[in-house]
Order: structure tokens, then C-alpha cells, then sequence
């Protein structure tokens, strides 16, 4: 073993290549060196180098760290090793958790029964009731895709909260039973904005709140992964106007701009297999008809015009369904709405030949589904059906 302190004038070429590279990991080179020097020494296989890298696992940095872990990996079934590696499964890095996981505890690595397949009892369903409520009785694992937007916070006379935390949280209940019904590695995209509540009167201020950044983090915890930022740009003239006083005075601190975006965050069930190998779980015939045809956005901004209705004020353009389904599943997949609102995402499911299921616990929603769905042809599905929670609840196998 040779000393690492930096003597001048040594011959470097004098040294045998395994204290070159102790050398440059006690060294002050950057990281990324250190990086490949940890690589290169797992590279080798050697079980003589075991010590060497259950040291460099303890560094700072975790791109070293992974790479001692990846070299300590041939030698799993080494106790000592096991146990080394088992001690990272609470790491502070996620990156690390997961490799971890994934190593010790494996991966199915082989096709999952039923993964294409879901429930007939919840087919072309609407349930006339509270989210949470029908969300309660579905099975779990038996959803592929949820596309959905939520009531707005206190916007609406049907979406009234005693605060936003409550708010919040009564989201964050029914997105986990979402998680919960949700196959493996399947996908989630929500649609949700800022919200501004009024101001009480002339002396106060009104409010702006970050549901899209609040609610984020209540997802990743609950075991979504992030997987995109999608912006939903509207046209201007869309938006209410509230740049209008700045506009006359321009005097700083005053501008608001007119709000014309929503976001559409795109999560996924948090899963060890990666997407090829919820490809495998779909026959060939299946991948190729559901293959997206036409043209769609390279970007992660949208430009769709809003819809409007004259019995639901906050209704989704069907284009802008078309491109979640389509992107997001397969040809007979079940695509769940907890919030069914006008019913477009179980149009959108039956011209895009899913199948859908939708709660909805406004009676006047429900009534206006029904005279809408009925004008979509499911491809080879059963057609609408309307229930109460009550009577889905006897429809569910015991």
C-alpha cells in the first residue's frame, strides 16, 4: 500500500494500477473521477476488493456509493456482504433505496397474470357517489390508467372545504386508494391549477392556492413516481383578466398576470420493472393497434382551447382526453375518473375503444353522463351502466 499524501515528483508509472486508483480516490480529484475509479475497481470482480468497496459505500457522495454497491453485488451471497448491503435499504437517497431493493429483494422479471385484464363488473360503470366511497369497494389492482380533475377548492358551491388543509387531505384519501386500485407500474395524470378564493372584502387580500405544488409531495409519498410536467396552455382571451389594474398604472408590486395554464402532472405507480415490461404483458396484436397514430405534442406544453357546458363550468376538452388515453394505455384498458364530472373521460375511453369507470356525486353530473355516453359506441364493451354505490357495491364479486 503506497501513501497517499501528495509527495512531488514521484513516477507515477512506478505504481501498481490498483494504487493508481487508491491513490486518485484519496486525492483530491473531482468526483467524477473517483466515480470511475470505484467503477473500474468493481469492474474487476475481485474478491480481494471487497473491503475497498464497503469502504467507498459509506462516501458522501452517491454516485460513488452506487457504484461500490453495484461492485459488492456479485458477491451477495458473501454474509458479510448481504448484511453490508441490507444496511442501505433505509439510505437516505431514493436512487439507492431502489437498487438496493430491486437486487435483494428482485423483480418478477416475467409476465404478470391478468395485468391486461380488469374487472367485467366495472366496465362502462358510473357510480352515482362520493369518491372515496366507491373507491372503497374496487379491487385492488384493477385499474390502468386514472385520469381525473379534482373539484376545484371552494370555487364551486359543490366543493366546499371548512380549509385547504382539509382539502388537501381528503385528495390525498382518495389518491391513495387510487394508488391502491392501480396495476402495477400503470399510470396516473392529474389535472389541477391554482385556485383563487376572493378576497372577504375592499380591505383584504384575496387567495391564491398552489394545489398542483402542494399535492406533490403528498404523492411521491404515498408512492407515485414523477414522471412529467405537462402545461395545458389556453388561449388568453380564456383567462380572467386580472392584469387589468397593472395595465393602467404600472406601479410594481401590483401585477398579476392572467392565469391561462393548467397543469397536467403525469405520475406512475412506483415499480422495480421498467416500462418494457409492462409492454410484455399485452399480446403484440395489442401494442400494435394501440400504437399512437397522428400527429401529437413533442413538447410538454399543450395548446388546447377549454371546453364550456351549460351544466358543468369546468368540463375537459375531449382532445385533450384523447391524447392521455392514447398515450397512456392500451386498447381495452380500464381508465378510471373518481371525479366524472360531464363524463368526457369515459367518452374519450370508449371512441379510443378502453373501457372506462367513473364516480361522480352530483345527481345533475350523473344525468347529463347518461344522456352523453350513450352517444359514443364502445367498441366491443358492454354499453353504460348506472349505479348507486349501494348497488355497485352488490355488482362486486364476494
Amino acid at each position: 500500500m503506497i501513501s497517499t499524501s501528495k509527495t512531488p515528483n514521484f513516477e507515477f508509472d512506478q505504481f501498481t494500477p490498483i494504487e493508481r486508483i487508491l491513490f486518485v480516490l484519496e486525492s483530491s480529484a473531482p468526483s467524477s473521477v473517483k466515480r470511475e475509479a470505484v467503477s473500474s475497481i468493481g469492474r474487476r470482480r475481485d474478491p480481494s476488493m471487497k473491503h475497498l468497496l464497503m469502504k467507498y459505500s459509506a462516501d458522501s457522495n452517491p454516485d460513488i456509493v452506487l457504484q461500490a454497491i453495484r461492485g459488492l453485488l456479485p458477491f451477495r451471497g458473501d454474509d458479510d456482504v448481504a448484511t453490508h448491503l441490507s444496511k442501505f435499504g433505509d439510505h437516505p437517497n431514493d436512487m439507492i433505496r431502489d437498487v438496493v431493493a430491486v437486487e435483494l429483494h428482485g423483480s418478477r422479471r416475467q409476465k404478470e397474470r391478468f395485468h391486461a385484464e380488469s374487472p367485467d363488473f366495472m366496465k362502462n360503470v358510473v357510480v352515482h357517489g362520493h369518491a372515496l366511497d366507491v373507491l372503497n369497494a374496487v379491487p385492488d389492482r384493477s385499474v390502468h390508467l386514472t385520469f381525473t380533475s379534482p373539484p376545484y377548492y371552494n370555487a364551486r358551491d359543490y366543493s366546499k372545504y371548512r380549509s385547504y388543509k382539509e382539502y388537501l387531505d381528503f385528495l390525498e384519501a382518495v389518491f391513495r386508494e387510487v394508488h391502491r386500485v392501480t396495476k402495477e407500474g400503470r399510470y396516473f395524470v392529474l389535472n389541477t391549477s391554482p385556485v383563487i378564493v376572493p378576497r372577504a372584502g375592499r380591505k383584504y387580500a384575496s387567495r391564491r392556492y398552489p394545489v398542483p405544488y402542494d399535492i406533490h409531495p403528498r404523492l411521491t409519498e404515498m408512492g407515485w413516481e414523477f414522471i412529467d410536467d405537462i402545461v395545458w396552455a389556453k388561449p388568453e382571451k380564456s383567462a380572467k383578466n386580472r392584469v387589468a389594474g397593472f395595465e393602467v398604472n404600472r406601479k410594481p408590486l401590483t401585477y398579476k398576470a392572467n392565469a391561462r395554464t393548467e397543469m397536467v402532472m403525469v405520475y406512475r405507480r412506483k415499480s422495480y420493472e421498467l416500462i418494457d415490461w409492462n409492454l410484455r404483458q399485452y399480446a403484440p396484436d395489442i401494442v400494435e393497434q394501440s400504437r399512437v397514430s397522428g400527429k401529437f405534442e413533442r413538447s410538454n406544453v399543450w395548446n388546447i382551447a377549454p371546453t364550456s357546458d351549460s351544466v358543468h363550468s369546468a368540463v375537459f376538452p375531449m382532445s385533450l382526453c384523447d391524447q392521455v388515453v392514447s398515450l397512456y394505455s392500451f386498447v381495452g384498458d380500464l381508465v378510471l375518473d373518481p371525479f366524472g364530472g360531464s363524463g368526457t373521460v369515459g367518452a374519450s375511453a370508449m371512441v379510443n375503444r378502453r373501457r372506462f369507470f367513473m364516480a361522480e356525486i352530483q345527481e345533475e353530473y350523473v344525468r347529463l353522463m347518461k344522456s352523453k355516453l350513450h352517444k359514443f359506441g364502445s367498441f366491443d364493451g358492454p354499453v353504460p351502466r348506472f349505479l348507486t354505490t349501494e348497488g355497485f357495491r352488490a355488482s362486486c364479486p364476494q
